[in-house]
């Protein structure tokens, strides 16, 4: 019961980061999609700054 309280926690804190760092803004592609995920799995990297966005840094 705690633990899967913990991955709900873990979960939804990954979707408030995500989405306060801009990876849910233009979901139009498989790169961002998957950079989308990347950033909810790996938020505490992507509070230290990381960048897990798959695919060119720029988009055209």
């Amino acid at each position: 019961m705690v633990r899967s309280m913990l991955v709900v926690i873990y979960f939804v804190i990954g979707l408030l980061v995500a989405n306060s760092h801009g990876y849910f803004d233009g979901l139009n592609d498989l790169e961002s999609i998957v950079s989308a995920m990347l950033a909810v799995f790996l938020w505490p990297l992507v509070v230290l700054g990381v960048n897990v966005r798959i695919g060119r840094l720029t988009k055209n």
